[in-house]
C-alpha cells in the first residue's frame, strides 16, 4: 500500500521521469530510461507530508531504539530534518567530505558517542555513496541501526553492498512497484515496459 502510494506520488509530481526512447546518462556513465529526483517532492505539500509520515512510521517500526536521525548530504538533508521533527529526535547530516575551512566538519550537528542513529537517504542505486556516510558515522562513534530511503532501484549489487557493511536497509518504494504504477496510469507503452525490464536486468550494458 505504501510502496504503491509513494510510487504514484513520485510519478504525479514528476520526481521520476521515464524516458526509454531518450535515455538519461548517469554520473557513472550508465544509460538509463529512468531519472529520479525525489527533492522535487519537497515542493508539493501532499507528497512531502505523506513521505515524511511514511518514513517516520517505518523507522519507529523497524528501528524502535533510534535516538537520532542523520541525513545524507545533500538530498537526504531536508527529508531527514522533516523526519527528525516528526519523531522529535535530534538531527544531523553528513557531508561527502570534510569542510575545507572553519572547523573542518564532515558531520554537521551534534553526535553523542554511542548514539543510535538511523540514516535517511532519498534514493538508493548501488548504495556506495550512502554507505560511506555509515562509515563516517561509525568512525565517529555512532551506533548505526540502519538506513531508510524513499526509493530503491533494487539492484543486486546494492543488496550485496549493504549486506557486506551489515546495514539494514528499508525503502518506501521500489523500481518494480513504480513501473507497475506507471503502466496502470498509462504513463508508458508496452514497448517501453519491455525496455524498462531489460534495463533493470543489465543496466550497465543497456542501450550500448
Amino acid at each position: 500500500m505504501i510502496a504503491a502510494k509513494v510510487a504514484r506520488l513520485l510519478l504525479e509530481v514528476k520526481a521520476v521521469r521515464l524516458r526509454p526512447e531518450e535515455p538519461f546518462t548517469w554520473s557513472s556513465g550508465w544509460k538509463s530510461p529512468i531519472y529520479c529526483d525525489n527533492r522535487i517532492t519537497l515542493s508539493y505539500p501532499e507528497a512531502r507530508t505523506y513521505i515524511r509520515t511514511a518514513l517516520a512510521d517505518t523507522i519507529l517500526k523497524e528501528f524502535p531504539d533510534v535516538q537520532a536521525i542523520a541525513g545524507v548530504a545533500t538530498a537526504g538533508i531536508a527529508q531527514g530534518a522533516l523526519v527528525a521533527d516528526a519523531l522529535n529526535l535530534p538531527f544531523l547530516y553528513v557531508r561527502p567530505e570534510p569542510k575545507k575551512h572553519g572547523m573542518g566538519n564532515q558531520i554537521e550537528g551534534r553526535l553523542e558517542d554511542g548514539q543510535r542513529v538511523v540514516v535517511i537517504e532519498d534514493l538508493i542505486s548501488t548504495g556506495g555513496s550512502s554507505l560511506k556516510v555509515v562509515d563516517v558515522l561509525r568512525q565517529a562513534g555512532a551506533g548505526v541501526l540502519g538506513m531508510a530511503a524513499i526509493f530503491t532501484y533494487g539492484f543486486p549489487v546494492a543488496s550485496q553492498n549493504f549486506a557486506d557493511k551489515d546495514v539494514k536497509l528499508v525503502c518506501l518504494s521500489d523500481y518494480e512497484t513504480l513501473v507497475g504504477e506507471a503502466r496502470d496510469l498509462n504513463y508508458i507503452s508496452a514497448d517501453a515496459m519491455d525496455s524498462l525490464a531489460a534495463w533493470r536486468q543489465n543496466p550497465a550494458e543497456w542501450n550500448r
